[in-house]
């Protein structure tokens, strides 16, 4: 059996049968604004006007912007919403102390602005990804925040309010890594917890100890630094996660048990600073120490309760514009929305948060899979939780934490973080589920 030299000729063989012929495509798929195949749809094409020619350069920057706008825009406006009233806030709660000491009264309104800017562009840039490619980042996000968590003990890091939280950079900018383990946390966790087999409705009980296992890791170096907020957010986020991947009762009933014991042995073994002792008792017991550990939350009460409905008027806070509440502009930035914009400016802020809240649990309920559903449920219960122990700390009814609170505390990490975090929800949002 011999085969042609050339092989050229023998493929010439087999197209010659189709030579001058236009090439054959199923209706329907012909590619939009193209002309027919043959000389009368060339024709056609040309005498019905420019509908063929390449899309103007407009067209081509709406094409491009097409991801922008399946976003989540209740969800975005509620978030805008929050920073615009943040950073009044914060302007207010700055200016009287820098009008005194001769600095820029603006100084804080700036940064805030340039937090929120740079913040929506990471939101922007992580909602445009394919939601299926954070499972890809996932393992990157946590092994970076687990560095950063490791450098902050080290000289590098440095002590506020009695916690090595934060690493100094230069020209006096600061990062706060527990701000993104707590994003390494939701990945993390809904990675391993969604990785179902084939007939799985379920996570498996390795799962569920990898899970734990992984989020162990930046929850001991939080742990000594030691940041007592966001200890307690990142049990309650990753029990939420647990609870919500479908996992049998029996085995979330043992895991409250676990954490319990770990409870009752941390107050018992003394593992809890001095500081964080006196906080917790004070929030027992309020009339304890008055002018020490209780004081910034018996000062908050009193700022919001001299609001009254429509308070003083944004810039005319006796005790704002005093600085009788210590970290007004950051963890008790609710006190100042309480005096000077009253109950009603308070209310504006719960309900926005609500909404974030309700919209995350409504691209959970919707996501295409387990991983989808479990990313966004974990940062529902994050911003959740950390509203409800801000604005608690500041009324009285949980203890005084250094959590801030959702788009409205200042500081360029928390910001980053939150801003992350709803870039992460407008990708999952992008993908609806199929089934729906």
């Amino acid at each position: 059996m011999s085969f042609p030299r050339n092989s050229g000729s023998l493929r010439d063989r087999r197209r010659a049968p189709y030579r001058g012929l236009a090439p054959v495509r199923p209706a329907g798929l012909r590619p939009r604004g193209l002309p027919t195949a043959g000389p009368a749809g060339l024709r056609a094409a040309v005498g019905s006007g420019p509908s063929w020619r390449p899309r103007s350069l407009p067209r081509r920057i709406l094409a491009g912007c097409a991801p922008l706008r399946q976003l989540d825009w209740f969800l975005l406006a509620a978030v805008l919403g929050l920073g615009l009233i943040g950073t009044l806030l914060v302007w207010s709660a700055t200016q009287p102390a820098l009008q005194q000491a001769g600095a820029d009264p603006r100084a804080y309104l700036k940064k805030q602005l340039l937090n929120i800017g740079l913040g929506l562009i990471m939101m922007l840039v992580v909602s445009t990804l394919d939601y299926r490619q954070l499972r890809l980042y996932a393992p990157v996000v946590y092994g970076l925040s687990c560095v950063g968590l490791l450098v902050v003990l080290t000289p590098l890091g440095s002590v506020v309010n009695g916690a090595h939280s934060w690493i100094s950079l230069p020209g006096g900018f600061q990062v706060e890594p527990s701000e993104y383990a707590k994003l390494a946390i939701v990945l993390i966790a809904a990675m391993i917890l969604g990785e179902l087999r084939q007939g799985e409705e379920r996570p498996r009980l390795r799962a569920v100890a990898a899970a734990v296992a992984s989020s162990a890791v930046p929850f001991m170096l939080v742990v000594l630094q030691p940041d007592l907020g966001v200890t307690v957010l990142m049990v309650i986020l990753l029990a939420g996660m647990i609870a919500l991947s479908g996992i049998r009762l029996r085995w979330l009933a043992a895991l409250a048990v676990a954490g319990g014991i770990a409870a009752v042995a941390a107050v018992n073994l003394h593992l809890l600073k001095s500081y964080q002792v006196s906080r917790l008792t004070s929030f027992l017991n309020p009339s304890a120490d008055p002018r020490g550990t209780g004081y910034s939350a018996a000062q908050s009460k009193i700022a919001i309760g001299s609001g009254g409905l429509l308070g003083h008027g944004l810039f005319h806070g006796p005790l704002t514009a005093g600085n009788f509440v210590p970290e007004q502009h950051t963890d008790f930035v609710f006190s100042v929305a309480g005096e000077e914009l009253g109950f009603a400016g308070a209310i504006a802020i719960i309900a926005l948060l609500a909404i974030v809240f309700l919209r995350a649990l409504r691209i959970s309920a919707q996501a295409d899979d387990q991983f989808g559903m479990l990313v966004a449920a974990g940062i529902a219960i994050w911003f959740a939780v950390q509203s409800f122990v801000n604005i608690g700390m500041t009324i009285g009814i949980t203890p005084v934490t250094g959590l801030p609170l959702p788009f409205v505390s200042y500081g360029g990490s928390a910001m980053f973080a939150d801003m992350i975090a709803i870039g992460v929800l407008q990708a999952v949002h992008r993908h609806p589920s199929v089934f729906s």
